[in-house]
């Protein structure tokens, strides 16, 4: 039985998500405010977390950047905010999935068997290919063109984390929060440093990009170049 905690302020979606997804058997807490959320994520660690962004006493990603800070539970945004910005940014700050509101209970427990599927650490997970490049996480095998690349750990992790967002601008500060687990500092340099080393074992430099491609001011981003 999967647990969610669902952190939502309307106490008539939130009851009426944790009713149908009860009745389908997930063990199911709901939380009005932020940092009740928090407590409630801390001291069950859920196997997935649905959060509202307009909270009464914190925004939603405030919230999710907290949450980030502590533990990887998938994380799914239900909210009415539909701008590409806000959906882009969200994404960008760790958000598993993106739901905007108006949306039935049956296609958010669709998302929440997407991300559980992609959680799960009883099964394999897929390997993740971007044109010639295949990353397997569950062995730690990288290669390219069927050449295995040879990667530190903390090459792999981020080549992973940047796969898994494929066409996603990341920020050197999210990668040092996500990668590196220093949400409140560290020096991007070490960002820069293990890109640098990363780029010249899939064989290409800044200047002349196949995989990995720079937003300048902004982060950098993974790409299929074919």
């Amino acid at each position: 039985m999967a647990s969610v905690v669902i952190i939502e302020d309307d106490q008539r979606i939130r009851e009426l998500m944790a009713h149908v997804l009860a009745g389908k058997g997930y063990e199911v807490e709901g939380a009005a405010t932020a940092l009740d959320g928090l407590q409630r994520i801390v001291a069950t660690s859920p196997d997935v977390v649905v959060l509202d962004m307009g909270l009464p006493d914190l925004d939603g990603a405030e919230l999710l950047k907290m949450i980030r800070a502590v533990t990887d539970v998938p994380v799914i945004v239900a909210t009415a905010r539909s701008e590409d910005t806000d959906v882009i940014r969200t994404l960008d700050a760790g958000a598993d999935d993106y739901l905007v509101k108006p949306f039935s209970v049956e296609q958010l427990e669709a998302r929440l068997r997407a991300v559980l599927r992609r959680s799960a650490s009883n099964g394999a997970a897929p390997a993740i290919i971007v044109g010639d490049l295949r990353i397997d996480s569950g062995s730690r095998i990288a290669t390219l063109e069927n050449t295995a690349l040879q990667l530190s750990p903390k090459e792999f992790d981020l080549l992973v984390y940047l796969a898994e967002r494929v066409g996603i601008v990341v920020s050197k500060r999210q990668l040092m929060a996500e990668v590196w687990r220093q949400p409140y500092g560290g020096s991007e340099k070490t960002v820069d440093v293990h890109i640098s080393w990363l780029r010249k074992k899939l064989g290409e430099t800044a200047a002349a990009p196949r995989y990995l491609e720079t937003v300048y001011g902004v982060g950098i981003k993974l790409i299929d170049p074919t």
